[in-house]
């Protein structure tokens, strides 16, 4: 049996001995048992595939990598900030915002949530607080001090990266920035998984034959070639005309017995970051209120992600054949204490955490620190537009 998890159980768990919070979900796809699904490919057109020893099973199991542990925190990244966006969440972000003026309109605003290295990326560094660099900035300036010691900045500003993790890299420190472990862990694997083939073929309903020849213009116009043209003339299909001979790709998919979503919050990871309160040194009561909000943090996003779904990407959507239940892995041998959470009730348990945490010193941002993106930023952008725009119009001049 399952139980609601509420503050007071989330605080015996992080405060006490608990080791992690593990979910296991069992999913299939959507179309049932046997529709097969695409996973992500990696450089050289191939799946992430091995054999993994499992439960119950005396030989290793070929299985399949479906979604990664940096997908899978993108994912719960993004579900946070689109949280944020339709107004049912208040956490710290930091957010650059490219609109306006002769900004980058088309880009919109980039976030912490969305950034590839969170509050520690160049995007961020290289916009400007108050006509400043970000990282010169008094508030920029406050990651410099982060350490586990002291991970207070990082909680006040971008509480994120330290749930799933962050390397201030591209900082004034470079590779020595500091490192903030992930804490949450997520992936998704096909397991039993059987390799297929992809097929492809178009037939042309004008049935325009190959034998016809066209010429292309730099512009990307055509018009059809003279018999006289033949040496600078290329086959219809050059400009989407006329059949595709059928073809088979051996990146096509898989099948398997079922997938699985393993997610592992862990607590230790937690329990060793600290937090000063005005200029204070770390107390008990606070370092425990700050973990007792990051834990309520990670499972928030784990809630927020589930309900957004399992679409992974294109013939990739997976059903849960389960509930999301939660177990806290506390006293070994013993069976786990199983609790869940909604996305509704996540929410209301990270309020709940974060105002238990206010009334010890401990508190956050509850709205986007705004940044512009630097002139050098923006015409880096705008020069790369400009290429990729020349570069594939000369790609279409050369076909």
């Amino acid at each position: 049996m399952s139980e609601l998890l509420t503050l007071d159980v989330l605080k015996e768990a992080v405060i006490g001995t608990a080791a992690a919070f593990r979910c296991r979900t069992q999913l299939q796809p959507a179309g049932g048992e046997g529709d097969k699904v695409f996973p992500p490919t990696y450089a050289g057109a191939v799946y992430a595939k091995e054999m993994r020893r499992l439960p119950g099973r005396e030989a290793p199991v070929e299985c399949v990598l479906l979604d990664s542990v940096q997908s899978q925190a993108n994912r719960m990244e993004e579900a946070l900030q689109q949280a944020i966006d339709a107004g049912r969440l208040e956490i710290p972000v930091v957010e650059v915002d490219f609109s306006g003026g002769d900004l980058l309109t088309e880009v919109g605003q980039v976030t912490s949530l969305q950034a590839p290295h969170r509050i520690a990326d160049a995007i961020l560094r290289d916009s400007m607080l108050d006509g400043q660099e970000f990282r010169k900035s008094p508030e920029g300036k406050r990651i410099d001090t982060a350490t586990l010691a002291n991970a207070t900045p990082l909680f006040e500003l971008c509480p994120t990266a330290l749930v799933f993790g962050m390397w201030d890299s591209t900082g004034p420190k470079g590779g020595m920035g500091v490192k903030f472990q992930r804490a949450m862990a997520s992936e998704i694997v096909g397991i039993d998984a059987v390799f297929g083939v992809k097929t492809s073929s178009r037939i042309d309903p004008l049935q325009v034959r190959a034998a016809v020849k066209v010429k292309k213009s730099k512009d990307g116009t055509w018009q059809v070639a003279a018999d006289s043209e033949g040496k600078d003339a290329i086959s219809p299909a050059e400009v989407n005309h006329g059949n595709i001979p059928p073809d088979i790709s051996e990146v096509g998919g898989v099948t398997i017995r079922s997938a699985e979503q393993m997610i592992v919050l862990s607590l230790p990871a937690l329990r060793r970051l600290q937090f000063g309160v005005n200029g204070d040194n770390p107390r008990k009561e606070v370092n425990e209120a700050g973990h007792t909000v990051l834990a309520a943090l990670a499972l928030c996003a784990a809630a927020l992600a589930a309900e957004k779904g399992f679409d992974l990407r294109s013939r990739c959507l997976l059903w849960p054949t389960e509930p999301q239940i939660w177990e806290i892995l506390d006293t070994p041998g013993a069976e786990p204490r199983k609790v869940t959470l909604t996305s509704e009730a996540a929410i209301e348990l990270l309020n709940e955490a974060v105002a238990s945490a206010e009334k010890v010193g401990l508190t956050w941002r509850k709205e986007a620190l705004v940044l512009k993106p630097s002139d050098q930023l923006i015409q880096l952008v705008k020069k790369s537009q400009e290429l990729a725009a020349a570069q594939s119009a000369e790609a279409e001049g050369d076909v």
